[in-house]
């Protein structure tokens, strides 16, 4: 047990370095994007966030189905772990979407371009599934509606994935290793596995805590002794 934070702990510090590499690689040691400059680099942390927010989704899909066939709390702890990292992910998106929409297409937000839609839908979907959690005291219908409430709002990931080539909108179609100039390529690549040892590092944490809190909630009342007309506490 001693050697699973030691791991996720070494996860999150080469998480770190490479984010810093990345992130140094990215802006001051890759030129400027021919047609949009600068304002280009912010793709270095915003395909990242894009890629490991979805993958962050699935892990919490593929723990929401270990839960429900196994009934083991470790996986509804995990489950929220990485709803919860999804989440940040996805906002992060969002924020950093717009901040590279303004320059480029003029505009903050437009409800008229697919992907912006799902990804917003796919937000509110994962914070509804924690809200729903929030609402329910007993801890095992809690985590059975929570892993249903999961795999219910998984839905919209391949939606958010696959709509740019179903529908054309502004959001292009997803760029590859082959469409990219091979300056692009490292930046986003050391940051995309930054993202990644970062989430792991972070569900670990969060799933730890949630495990704490739970052991709290069945902790058993501590006994009362009657001492003159009171109840004392042992």
């Amino acid at each position: 047990m001693a050697s699973r934070p030691r791991i996720s702990s070494l996860l999150g510090l080469l998480g770190l370095a490479l984010l810093l590499i990345g992130s140094w690689i990215g802006l001051v040691m890759t030129p400027a994007e021919r047609h949009m400059g600068d304002v280009a680099r912010i793709l270095y942390v915003h395909v990242p966030s894009a890629w490991n927010s979805l993958l962050t989704y699935t892990f919490a899909f593929v723990f929401a189905v270990a839960s429900l066939w196994t009934r083991r709390a470790r996986w509804d702890h995990l489950m929220v772990g990485a709803i919860e990292i999804g989440l940040i992910l996805n906002g992060l998106l969002l924020v950093q979407g717009m901040l590279f929409a303004k320059p480029t297409w003029g505009i903050w937000w437009t409800w008229g371009d697919v992907r912006l839609v799902f990804s917003f839908l796919l937000f509110l979907l994962f914070a509804g599934v924690l809200a729903l959690r929030a609402f329910v005291d007993d801890p095992a219908r809690r985590g059975a509606w929570t892993a249903i409430a999961t795999i219910v709002a998984f839905v919209d990931v391949p939606l958010v994935y696959f709509c740019v080539r179903w529908w054309r909108t502004l959001h292009q179609m997803q760029s590859t290793p082959e469409t990219m100039s091979a300056e692009f390529k490292l930046p986003m690549r050391i940051n995309a596995f930054a993202f990644l040892f970062l989430a792991c590092w972070f569900i670990a944490r969060r799933a730890e805590l949630e495990r704490l809190r739970q052991a709290s909630e069945e902790a058993p009342e501590p006994a009362r002794i009657p001492v003159a007309g009171r109840h004392v506490e042992t």
